[in-house]
């Protein structure tokens, strides 16, 4: 029986992305648990793990994969760099009529590729099955309090992308001292949201309920986790619904703004549709009892629902102030100024750790459906396109995204 053939391709976008869709170990155990497979990896110069680790396992590390059947990566391939009628699986960032990417998704018709998005790969219930967002949260929560320790002198933290992994990065977190009576708020309960809370755990915060977050003062600090009921109400005081809200989100007011006036910080992990109110708009801002003075907006929806965010900021230049009065950036040390943590690639910065949790899911959840039977339709429901040139039935609704209508 011939074996399909694998390549972990190499990361081609710029600036360069080091995480990796397997591991070194993964490849291996990869190669343990589905005999039918056959794995070379494409070499390359930027990679957290080197051409050399993966060597030293045993793999084949390659220039030319033209020869294998499926293409595994992480971010949107170049379009110079796709080989025509072979499968491949990355983020292409067109599920949502991106326009940065139509011309991505045109020529992966043109060349007869099988696109099988992360994006949207979902178990029967309709839940995504894989992505970084634990990552996402766990750097971000990490990277907001690195900002609140700046901004108000209180320690120093080593940026994350700086430490080796997660292990270098928690003892970072010893060094955090926090006033007492410290609030901190955050939004969000799924990959994301569980990802900073790991953060907040590992610190040893204290937890505390909205109610008392709101009315109460405390000798330490502390921490409230926010559910949509807790910061969403209906507009006309009838009762809330969480799946009636998260069906449609028109008729619905923020209550959030009453967290501002006693919380120092805020961590933004949720999920924002466009039919939702803003959590928190510019005017807001602009209240004289707020206290806000930190916002880590990992979710990073910019000039949406959290008015503070009006840029993505960088790894390499993560912070920046908002200034409520001309609703402008400023620098993020400006006395009344909001400091603002809105890196959009939060896990490029622990790429090690970030890789083996994604390989992990890959191999668990997806990898018996791409190398045998798809009997629950893991593959079918991601593939955008065919290796006809066309696209899915399940995203024909793409085509006038792609004329450019």
């Amino acid at each position: 029986m011939s074996k399909i053939k694998v390549a972990v391709i190499r990361e081609g976008k710029v600036p360069p992305d080091k995480r990796v869709p397997l591991t070194p170990k993964q490849c291996v155990e990869v190669l343990e648990k589905f005999d039918n497979v056959e794995i070379k990896v494409q070499t390359s110069q930027v990679r957290a793990f080197k051409d050399q680790a993966y060597a030293d396992l045993g793999l084949s590390v390659v220039d030319d994969i033209s020869d294998c059947d499926i293409m595994i990566g992480v971010k949107e391939v170049n379009v110079e760099d796709l080989i025509p009628n072979k499968k491949y699986l990355f983020f292409s960032h067109t599920y949502k009529e991106q326009p940065y990417n139509r011309h991505l998704l045109q020529a992966v018709l043109d060349r007869n590729i099988q696109l099988i998005d992360y994006e949207v790969l979902t178990g029967s219930n309709g839940n995504r099955i894989i992505g970084f967002g634990r990552y996402a949260g766990i750097v971000g929560c990490y990277n907001g309090f690195l900002a609140y320790g700046k901004k108000h002198g209180l320690y120093n933290l080593k940026p994350a992308n700086l430490c080796e992994d997660r292990v270098e990065l928690e003892e970072e977190l010893k060094k955090i001292t926090l006033p007492a009576g410290t609030k901190i708020v955050a939004t969000g309960f799924g990959r994301v949201g569980h990802g900073a809370r790991e953060i907040l755990s590992t610190i040893g915060l204290k937890e505390v309920s909205p109610e008392a977050f709101l009315n109460e003062t405390f000798d330490e600090a502390v921490f409230a986790h926010l559910d949509v009921q807790d910061y969403f109400a209906k507009a006309d005081g009838s009762e809330f619904e969480k799946y009636a809200f998260f069906d449609n989100g028109e008729g619905h007011v923020s209550t959030f703004p009453r967290y501002m006036e006693v919380a120092n910080m805020y961590i933004a992990c949720h999920y924002w549709g466009a039919s939702s109110p803003f959590i928190f708009t510019r005017e807001d801002l602009k209240a004289d009892d707020l206290n806000l003075s930190v916002v880590s907006d990992i979710s990073c929806d910019i000039d949406g629902p959290v008015a503070s965010t009006i840029r993505p900021s960088t790894i390499a230049d993560p912070l920046y102030g908002y200034d409520p009065t001309s609703e402008t950036e400023v620098d993020f040390m400006t006395t009344g100024a909001i400091g603002v943590q809105a890196v959009d690639n939060l896990p490029c910065e622990l790429p090690k750790d970030a890789s083996e949790d994604f390989g992990n899911e890959l191999i668990k959840s997806v990898f018996p459906s791409l190398f045998g039977e798809d009997s629950d339709g893991i593959i079918k429901r991601a593939s955008e396109t065919n290796l006809q040139g066309e696209l899915t039935e399940d995203f024909a609704y793409l085509k006038d995204y792609l004329a450019g209508k």
